[in-house]
């Protein structure tokens, strides 16, 4: 009886668990987008492949291998908005993410509070807001489809933009740190069919933006008065402004354990 390879086994556990963990990601990526759908269709080309393979179906089974041959080709295509997604989130992760210095996250702290501080004025008298918060994706193909502004952003200029019935108060408003990039910026609608029915323009395009990149949308309703905010397709709405804050600061600061020695003695001093 030969020994146990309890290298072999090893091997053959993390690659299973390997091939595990990228599925569940591909499943978690497409999951409430129009991909599920086409993925069943797949499915059904497959099963109606080996059907045809098991019953020796020729003609069926010639027209499943063109299919499969030239099906690679047209899931590129049609999956191109999923694969760029996965392929912008694998660009953001941890390898390739860039250091925030403290004057960054002094930036990012006011940019925070400034912009809380509209939303609650804006939600109080019922004034339709739409803000979009830049992390690593670039926005610059936005950006420039509104007007450009290029401002340090204040409670006082947000307000001013999302005044009824002037000009850059229809569109949305999008931020780089704390500089005002530009307003009355397009955005991509969602195409999502779990969006609910009550909810307008404003958040389908907020959760359109955080569906092709990782920005942060806030949302202030004109009817409700409600403040929503969007990140990674997911929107909470009805918050308070320190709920607002506590969220926007959550995805715009890196956890202490991932900063540099010396930015954590320097954010406790201040903080603590």
């Amino acid at each position: 009886m030969g020994s146990i390879d309890y290298g072999d086994i090893i091997r053959y556990a993390v690659d299973i668990l390997a091939v595990t963990y990228v599925i569940y990601k591909l499943l978690m990526l497409i999951r409430g987008t129009r991909a599920v759908q086409l993925l069943k269709g797949i499915v059904v080309i497959v099963v109606t492949w080996l059907l045809s393979r098991w019953f020796e179906l020729t003609t069926l089974h010639w027209l499943m291998q063109q299919a499969f041959t030239f099906g690679v080709l047209a899931l590129v295509i049609i999956f191109q908005p999923e694969l760029r997604k996965a392929l912008e989130q694998l660009g953001r992760g941890r390898l390739f993410s860039r250091t925030q210095s403290t004057q960054d996250q002094e930036q990012i702290q006011r940019m925070v509070k400034e912009v809380c501080k509209s939303a609650t004025y804006m939600a109080k008298r019922r004034i339709g807001a739409l803000i979009v918060v830049e992390r690593e994706t670039g926005l610059n193909d936005y950006v420039e489809t509104g007007i450009a502004i290029n401002g340090r952003v204040s409670s006082e200029l947000m307000i001013n933009i999302f005044i009824p019935n002037t000009p850059l108060h229809d569109g949305a408003v999008i931020l780089r740190k704390d500089i005002v990039l530009a307003a009355a910026c397009y955005l991509p609608l969602s195409e999502s069919t779990n969006i609910s029915k009550e909810l307008g323009t404003r958040h389908r395009a907020a959760i359109g933006m955080s569906e092709v990149s990782d920005g942060l949308s806030i949302v202030v309703s004109e009817e409700t008065g409600q403040v929503s905010f969007v990140s990674n397709g997911v929107i909470y709405r009805n918050l308070t402004e320190e709920q607002l804050s506590g969220m926007m600061l959550e995805h715009l600061t890196p956890p202490a354990k991932n900063r540099s020695f010396i930015d954590r003695w320097q954010w406790g001093r201040k903080h603590g």
